[in-house]
């Protein structure tokens, strides 16, 4: 899988923040944006396969 360039505009105030949290973690702005959007996108996909697991079998406990 190759790699594409995402440009963003934010607020001089965000991005201050968001170098502080990269700093905190030992990464860099662009690695730790990258890292914060996988995760998301993981957490929304597993949410939806345990939606999905719910329907199948029913409520828990049925």
């Amino acid at each position: 899988m190759g790699s594409t360039v995402l440009s963003l505009r934010i607020d001089g105030e965000l991005l201050d923040r968001v170098r502080l949290h990269a700093a905190r973690s030992g990464m860099s702005v662009q690695d730790y944006v990258v890292r914060t959007l996988v995760r998301e996108d993981f957490d929304a996909r597993f949410e939806a396969a345990v939606d999905e697991t719910a329907r199948f079998y029913g409520p828990r406990g049925a």
